[in-house]
């Protein structure tokens, strides 16, 4: 008797003479319920299963492994891409498979950059006391060009990269900065000078701004990185369901002398 170690999902594969299943059978070792077995299958997470005389549906080892891969794969890369994934293993070569199992993880590294140029760009405004803004900080464009020491045209340009937006006279058009955007401005400042460039911040600005105060911005890219380490840790556990996949949807027909 042959264990297949996938942590969670341990299951017992005799040989390549698997037990036939029903429905109820695979839900319930999955832990779906019956219709989502059947529309993992109408899905093409699960290959077609054999059907009895009377119409039965009968599912083998490779049916439970698929549901138990695809379990796995959603916690780390959402149900669509994991539904891509395990159905690949049914339709494509197995470098194919190999290549969406690749780009999963590619994506969760850029996540995890991404969230350390975040905790860098915290740590760099932390001087900044963006829960203190006052009405008298309203200020033209002159103004604050003049208070940061940029030019106007700095300013324009991160209204046009939609950085920081100021509201507009409604008679003449000209650029007024609430409290709350001068506070915007000196942050972009402070991050532009620690060399972030005008892409990141236009993502990072939004998660800044719903923020008041730093320790609200730390909050965030905690609960950030704990959910990159859970979905980073289900696409480990994946891994492995989907490599037992492979290895039995891969390996040669049983001989019949053997049976």
């Amino acid at each position: 008797m042959e264990t297949l170690g996938l942590g969670l999902w341990d299951i017992e594969v005799s040989g390549r003479k698997s037990r036939d299943m029903r429905t109820a059978d695979v839900a319930r070792r999955a832990g779906y319920s019956v219709q989502q077995v059947r529309n993992l299958e109408r899905d093409g997470v699960l290959p077609p299963a054999a059907r009895t005389a009377t119409g039965y549906r009968i599912y083998g080892e490779i049916h439970l492994l698929s549901a138990l891969a695809y379990r796995a794969l959603a916690a780390g890369t959402g149900p669509i891409e994991a539904k891509r994934i395990v159905g690949a293993v049914h339709r494509f070569p197995v470098s194919e498979v190999l290549a969406l199992l690749d780009a999963a993880h590619a994506r969760l590294d850029a996540e995890r950059r991404d969230l350390r140029q975040a905790e860098e760009a915290a740590q760099a405004i932390s001087s900044e006391p963006i829960e203190d803004v006052r009405a008298s900080d309203s200020m033209s464009v002159s103004e604050l060009a003049a208070a940061l020491g940029v030019r106007t045209s700095t300013l324009r340009h991160w209204d046009a990269e939609e950085l920081v937006v100021p509201d507009r006279d409604p008679a003449r058009g000209m650029r007024r900065y609430t409290p709350s955007q001068v506070r915007d401005a000196r942050i972009v400042h402070q991050l532009r000078k620690a060399g972030y460039r005008i892409a990141p911040l236009r993502a990072l600005m939004p998660e800044l701004r719903r923020a008041r105060r730093l320790a609200e911005v730390a909050s965030a890219l905690a609960a950030r990185d704990a959910g990159i380490t859970a979905r980073s840790r289900a696409l480990l556990d994946g891994g492995a369901a989907l490599s037992a996949v492979l290895a039995l949807a891969t390996s040669p027909p049983p001989d019949p002398a053997d049976t």
